[in-house]
Parts: structure tokens; C-alpha cells; sequence
């Protein structure tokens, strides 16, 4: 799974360490989710989404078998 995590907090200008903060998070797990290796909870998803004003869609670019059709 690909995300835009990174390109939406840059654009934001907040830190990996600003955004684990606001998240209650680690820093790790915002390295992660930027990397596409941690899959979040729905709830967290939720919470970025939110925070970045977009829907969870927009965060999470899904692949291959993450895809009903494939």
C-alpha cells in the first residue's frame, strides 16, 4: 500500500514528531505509515484523514490483491 502521509504533512509543514504528537503515536509509526510498511487501524485513518482535510482515500493508494477486482 502506498500513502501520501508524507507529501500532505510536508505540504502542512508539520514534523514526523508533530504529527505523532497530535496522533498520540510514535514517530516509528509515522515512519512506517509514510514507508507504506504499518497497515493503520481504521480509527487512525480516520484521524488523518481528518487532519489533513481529505478522505481516507486520498491517503491510501491500494494495490494489486488490497483490491477487490485483482
Amino acid at each position: 500500500m502506498k500513502t501520501l502521509i508524507r507529501e500532505k504533512r510536508i505540504a502542512k509543514e508539520i514534523t514526523q514528531e508533530q504529527l505523532s504528537q497530535r496522533l498520540k503515536v510514535s514517530r516509528q509509526t509515522i515512519i512506517s505509515l509514510e514507508k507504506g510498511k504499518y497497515k493503520p487501524s481504521l480509527v487512525l485513518a480516520h484521524k488523518l484523514a481528518q487532519l489533513f482535510e481529505c478522505t481516507i482515500e486520498d491517503l491510501f493508494i491500494f494495490e494489486g490483491d488490497e483490491n477487490l477486482n485483482e
